[in-house]
């Protein structure tokens, strides 16, 4: 191997796995510095960054996806995230409440939301993007109220006036957020 192609392959190497550690030191004046390429060695790791997880993109329930985004004018990607966060994607999936298919459908809900098969893909789908939308405009698009009506329902987050205290709920809400901002990319 030529010296080009070993420096081209260091480069490759070292690309895949950069990341944006962050050091620190305290000068004698008592002035922090702070930087993510350390000139000395007095500075010593403060931060180190993991890696940003990656979520697998599928194109499994394209289509509907697509469909129900389009219609009801919600980010596919947010969408995605929500699946991801109820069912992994299983169209058979059932909560131990009774929540059914792809996006956790309660069976009380299944009128309002023109659900018949919960687990019919393109049906719940359909639902679970229509019942977004509905909080969507009743929480004036604040996502986190959104999803934390989505997962503990509406009247939880009326009665808090916020994301309500719910270990589960600040969970899912964390969760379906990471997912989306990791889907967009």
């Amino acid at each position: 191997m030529g010296f080009k192609t070993l420096v081209m392959l260091a480069l490759l190497l070292t690309a895949t796995a950069a990341v944006a550690d962050i050091y620190m030191y305290v000068g004698q004046d008592g002035i922090a510095h702070f930087t993510n390429v350390p000139t000395s060695s007095d500075y010593k790791l403060y931060i180190r960054e993991r890696p940003r997880a990656k979520v697998k993109k599928s194109d499994r329930f394209h289509p509907e996806i697509q469909q129900a985004a389009t219609l009801f004018k919600v980010d596919p990607s947010l969408v995605r995230a929500v699946i991801k966060a109820e069912s992994d994607f299983d169209p058979g999936a059932v909560s131990k409440k009774g929540a059914a298919g792809l996006m956790q459908i309660m069976p009380a809900n299944y009128k309002d939301l023109k659900v018949n098969d919960p687990f019919d893909p393109g049906q719940n789908i359909m639902g679970g993007t229509r019942y977004l939308k509905l909080l969507m405009a009743r929480y004036d698009g604040k996502l986190p109220l959104v999803l934390a009506a989505y997962n503990a329902g509406p009247n939880a987050v009326d009665r808090y006036n916020n994301v309500p205290p719910f270990n589960e709920t600040r969970r899912y809400v964390n969760k379906v957020m990471n997912l989306y901002d990791l889907y967009r990319q």
